[in-house]
């Protein structure tokens, strides 16, 4: 049980760094100190993405899962809703990506706003 629950956990920890990756620059908007965490995430996250690295979670949740004597996600909330989040069926290297490409879209954006804010007030102060 308490397997199943430490590999349940590790899905959980595994969306929410892709939600922060993704969307944490517009964190970084209002607190700009989240950026030390917030830049090496996504530099890991396209890291993933664009050389399709293996994430480090994954052989832990399954290493977990078999210890929980269990080989799938059938039965309960995390896997039946979240894993498919975090493995999306017919995933390719194109769709990786392109998803690499949607974070750094994102984070550019968020970013270049951050960098145009510090700048305006740099230059009234």
């Amino acid at each position: 049980m308490y397997y199943s629950l430490a590999a349940d956990a590790v899905v959980v920890f595994h969306l929410l760094f892709i939600v922060f990756v993704m969307s944490g620059a517009l964190l970084v908007l209002r607190w700009p100190a989240l950026v030390w965490l917030h830049a090496p995430a996504v530099a890991w996250g396209m890291s993933v993405e664009f050389l399709h690295l293996y994430c480090p979670l994954t052989p832990l949740e399954n290493s977990l899962r078999i210890k929980a004597g269990a080989a799938g996600y059938a039965g309960d909330f995390v896997g039946h809703y979240l894993i498919p989040l975090i493995y999306p069926a017919g995933l390719t290297p194109s769709i990786q990506i392109g998803l690499g490409v949607v974070v750094l879209t994102v984070n550019l954006i968020a970013y270049w706003r951050v960098i145009k804010r510090l700048w305006r007030r740099r230059r009234a102060a």
